[in-house]
């Protein structure tokens, strides 16, 4: 098959067996997250739903056969709890949940501003925290960034604005690329344990992920020319990642429309913006992060 654009996450996992292989979504239970889990669940895996509402997602977890554990993002103990709670392997972790555009300068309890507080540090804490189960048969990571990315790189001198005027889309577009540096610091450290990470844009699509922005927001996206997939459109680049077997030992990379995307040195329509992939930033940002969630990771 030849997939592009239009690729939905069924025909994305079509012929692959996860029998036996467990997976966590986080967000699974909204916006992309539900194709995401439930393309994964009908390929065999066994899914958990890491949502932040827990009743909200019973439906789903019944449809698909999945369960269904809290995790709150933006509070580290939620996240510490969810890893404590974890026992026995992981074979996929798809960091899907996220933020965007939140109108105002908001900070974490950690002191980060918000959107890279949830968006980056959450997942980071979460993978660090489930290292040994992901390491345990192998594994691959799936970071949910966008092509927001290409409006700012991570400011490593100004992360939460305190000096800088605070601009919705500059901190949304901050934390997508640290989520790209995440894939290209964690391959680099855990490929030797059969740890594989890549990040991925899955396009735009009309979903929750917008509730902050302003009423007509998506009617003027589409009359700029800008064309949206549906979810099930969304979740499909996400879904290869995570299980075509063409990324098997692959990892430090950016995916769109489902296949690797081109290297930018200037901003245009696609691709990834080479600071994004930058080892060097990559190591900075993993530096920080340690920091920030209060564990030294050494693995």
């Amino acid at each position: 098959m030849n997939f592009g654009f239009a690729t939905t996450a069924a025909e994305a996992v079509a012929g692959i067996d996860l029998s036996g292989r467990r997976a966590i979504v986080t967000g699974g239970a909204s916006g992309i997250g539900i194709p995401t889990s439930r393309a994964l669940a009908s390929a065999g895996a066994h899914v958990t739903l890491a949502v932040r509402n827990t009743d909200a997602a019973r439906g789903l977890a019944d449809d698909i056969g999945a369960d269904v554990r809290r995790l709150d993002l933006a509070d580290l103990d939620s996240v510490d709890a969810f890893t404590r709670g974890w026992d026995g392997p992981l074979h996929i972790l798809v960091n899907n949940a996220g933020i965007m555009a939140t109108p105002e300068l908001e900070l974490s309890p950690e002191g980060f501003e918000l959107q890279f507080a949830t968006n980056h540090l959450g997942h980071f804490a979460l993978a660090t925290g489930l290292h040994g189960a992901l390491a345990a048969e192998g594994a691959r990571i799936v970071s949910v960034s966008s092509r927001a990315h290409l409006r700012s790189p991570v400011v490593f001198d100004d992360i939460n604005f305190a000096f800088r005027e605070y601009a919705p889309f500059l901190g949304y577009g901050q934390s997508k690329t640290a989520n790209v540096l995440f894939a290209v610091g964690a391959t680099a450290r855990w490929a030797r344990d059969g740890i594989f990470a890549n990040a991925l844009m899955p396009g735009g699509i009309a979903t929750n992920l917008q509730r902050h922005m302003a009423p007509d927001y998506l009617d003027r996206v589409r009359e700029s020319g800008f064309q949206l997939k549906s979810p099930e459109q969304g979740a499909a680049t996400s879904v290869y990642v995570a299980t075509s077997p063409d990324l098997e030992g692959i990892g430090g990379r950016y995916y769109e429309d489902v296949a690797e995307a081109p290297v930018l040195d200037r901003r245009e329509e696609a691709g990834v913006a080479r600071y994004a992939l930058d080892p060097d930033n990559a190591e900075r940002l993993w530096a920080l992060s340690q920091a920030a969630v209060r564990r030294q990771v050494t693995v």
